[in-house]
């Protein structure tokens, strides 16, 4: 979710880094694959003004998520947005550990391209075009920070320890590191409560976590929507289960923006398995 706040946030010509669901996956069964197929609406206030999908593939061995956005409506009048991002990489015993991101996002001011190369968690190069004309007063974002952290994509999906049950605490509670080509901070989620939920393609349990902002690097230690984002109480995530590989991945999300809530909810989701080739 990450990259759907960080378009939207871009629609409005601010620096507001924003939520991201979630990081690491353990291995599916060697045979088969999880598939996610999603649609979004966002919303603004009760207003309609996007919408966005998700399509991800995860076997034994390899992951490919790819996500997409643009506003509708009287937003896309105001302010042209859309945007569209992609990451693949490998599954070990140890999780999901990312090698490539690719990022784009316009609208009516600019279009911005980020690309990154990752092995281990850790960012081996990355290119930003145009660099924001303000990284000079940003915060430097220092080796360290581009270690030990997880793509903005590849963090849609989390996974569940083998012996914890998919919907709880355990769905919840952790904090994830991430790093968008720019800006480096963390997300920590933490669980609020069960709930059961119907929509076209999914009926059953989630989990609803509290999340929060913390940032790292990268931001504007002047920026009035960074210091909002990290005072902001009101933020949520909803995680559906991915048996097969035992993670979750998110559902719904809502959070309060400075201008009223910002909801991205599901009009139509899809969880499932297919048979791979025995060789792949």
């Amino acid at each position: 979710m990450a990259f759907f706040s960080s378009v939207l946030e871009r629609a409005g010509r601010g620096s507001t880094p924003e939520l991201v669901a979630l990081a690491l996956l353990v291995a599916a069964s060697p045979c088969r694959a999880e598939t996610l197929k999603a649609h979004y609406s966002l919303s603004l206030l009760g207003l309609s003004i996007g919408h966005a999908s998700a399509d991800g593939v995860i076997d034994a061995r390899n992951y490919r998520i790819d996500i997409s956005m643009r506003t509708t409506g009287l937003a896309s009048l105001v302010n042209d947005t859309r945007g569209a991002a992609t990451a693949a990489g490998v599954v070990s015993h140890e999780g999901l550990a990312p090698a490539s991101y690719a990022n784009t996002t316009s609208n009516t001011y600019e279009t911005r391209t980020v690309r990154m190369a990752l092995a281990g968690n850790s960012v081996r190069a990355v290119h930003v075009d145009p660099t924001p004309w303000d990284m000079p007063v940003r915060i430097p974002v220092t080796d360290g920070n581009k270690s030990h952290i997880t793509d903005p994509v590849s963090a849609l999906i989390m996974s569940v320890p083998a012996s914890e049950p998919l919907v709880g605490p355990s769905a919840c509670n952790r904090t994830i590191p991430v790093f968008d080509g720019v800006t480096r901070f963390d997300v920590t989620l933490s669980f609020v409560e069960m709930r059961n939920v119907e929509t076209r393609g999914y009926s059953g349990p989630v989990s609803v976590c509290a999340a929060r902002y913390r940032p790292i690097s990268g931001h504007r230690p002047d920026s009035v929507s960074t210091r909002f984002m990290a005072e902001n109480n009101d933020i949520t995530v909803w995680l559906a289960p991915l048996p097969m590989a035992h993670a979750v991945v998110p559902y719904r999300m809502a959070l309060r923006t400075t201008v009223g809530m910002l909801t991205v909810e599901p009009a139509e989701f899809h969880l499932g398995g297919r048979r791979q080739a025995a060789d792949q």
